[in-house]
């Protein structure tokens, strides 16, 4: 091999590292490059090792705008470790995932019994809408094991997908989309052509794809969910039925603006507004099913719709709208504290890194996980510490989470 062979051998690691957390994060090129100063271009020949990193203060902007150290791009050579913490309980997860045995074909001790069972899938459900998710995550092998090993006797009352549907939700959050995607796509298989079983199953695959850049697929996966629920034209939707439509169109919504169809992610956002008053406000706690839906929701989403369609002012005005509310307090702490994170990109378009500092601040103090595991989270606070001296919670956040020494 020539010397200019090795170079480019070794600068390439460097960028299938930047690519591999770039995905992770759910952001694409386009905006990696503006968190950056640099071109799509750029980042696309850095990701494929076309181009070098060689200067260490486009190392360090990199790092930040990823939020890692710049020694984990900067190892050439990573030797594997033995997983910790959160990256061990995924790998465990994955694991479970990756078992494919018939149900009710097991060695050892017999899965616990169906009303058990249940009982034990709706406490790791309960868990993660208080957003303890390294708790959920210790109990998604076994739940899964034991879901997988129980006979589809009664298909009603089956928690295998509601398993798969809890994994999924949980790994979308850690960054995990393509393992997110596997568990929802299971999800769906296991439900068997049911039609609510089925749309309950597509709302975590949405979220996986519009992670991957996939929001066409998502628009259109959520859609048909939509459209296979719809009610005989004689009979009215029942109030479970209503909550998993609404919660399917607000993902296709999401979705659309993502991929930058304003006017259909309007009439979505209208449909879910309409099903949300339909049922009133009482939607608004725990929902059906593990669904979360009402009024709130539905205001959320459209705070997060004219994000992603670039009106950062509509965003931040709709946000503090909904969470001056009597009503805010209502959502799951899970729920609340991801669209904290969510909304720090729109204070951080705008300029307004304190507002963003004091989102994530906020958050952090109603469900750390949600913050602290959450690549989204960190690589925002990253983004809040570029801009300049942060407050002293913001920087005791930045040191709880390591982006900062004490």
């Amino acid at each position: 091999m020539t010397a200019p062979d090795t170079r480019a051998a070794a600068d390439l690691p460097i960028g299938r590292r930047v690519a591999r957390l770039r995905t992770r994060l759910g952001i694409s090129q386009q905006v990696f490059a503006d968190r950056v100063g640099r071109s799509v271009s750029w980042v696309d020949k850095v990701e494929r090792g076309v181009r070098r990193l060689d200067r260490v203060s486009v190392i360090e902007l990199v790092a930040q705008a990823l939020g890692v150290t710049p020694d984990l791009l900067l190892d050439q050579d990573p030797r594997p470790e033995p997983a910790t913490g959160t990256a061990a309980a995924v790998d465990r997860v994955r694991a479970a995932l990756a078992c494919y045995d018939p149900p009710g074909a097991h060695r050892g001790p017999p899965p616990p019994a169906t009303p058990e069972l249940a009982d034990q899938v709706g406490y790791a459900w309960a868990a993660y809408r208080h957003a303890q998710h390294p708790q959920v995550l210790r109990l998604l092998p076994d739940l899964l094991t034991a879901a997988r090993r129980t006979p589809r006797s009664a298909p009603t009352t089956d928690p295998l997908v509601r398993v798969y549907r809890l994994a999924a939700h949980v790994l979308v959050k850690l960054g995990e989309p393509d393992l997110a995607w596997l568990a929802a796509d299971r999800a769906i298989g296991t439900a068997v052509s049911d039609p609510h079983r089925t749309g309950l199953a597509v709302i975590p695959l949405a979220q996986a794809l519009r992670s991957l850049d996939r929001g066409r697929l998502a628009l259109a996966a959520t859609i048909t969910a939509v459209h296979r629920l719809a009610p005989p034209p004689a009979r009215e939707p029942a109030p479970a039925e209503a909550a998993l439509a609404g919660t399917l169109l607000v993902q296709a919504a999401l979705a659309a603006a993502g991929c930058g169809d304003a006017s259909s992610a309007h009439e979505l956002t209208v449909r879910a507004t309409d099903l949300a008053h339909g049922y009133g406000d009482k939607l608004d706690h725990d929902g059906a099913d593990e669904l979360g839906f009402g009024p709130t929701v539905v205001e959320i989403a459209r705070a997060l719709v004219a994000l992603e369609l670039g009106d950062n002012e509509r965003a931040i005005a709709t946000h503090l709208e909904v969470t001056g509310s009597d009503r805010w307090p209502r959502l799951p702490a899970e729920h609340r504290a991801a669209h904290l994170i969510d909304i720090t990109r729109a204070y951080l378009n705008v300029g307004d890194h304190r507002a963003a500092g004091h989102a994530l601040v906020t958050a952090d103090r109603l469900a750390p996980a949600e913050t602290r595991l959450r690549p989204a989270a960190r690589t925002a606070l990253a983004a809040v510490l570029r801009a300049g001296p942060a407050l002293a919670d913001v920087t005791g956040l930045a040191t709880a989470v390591g982006l900062m020494r004490q």
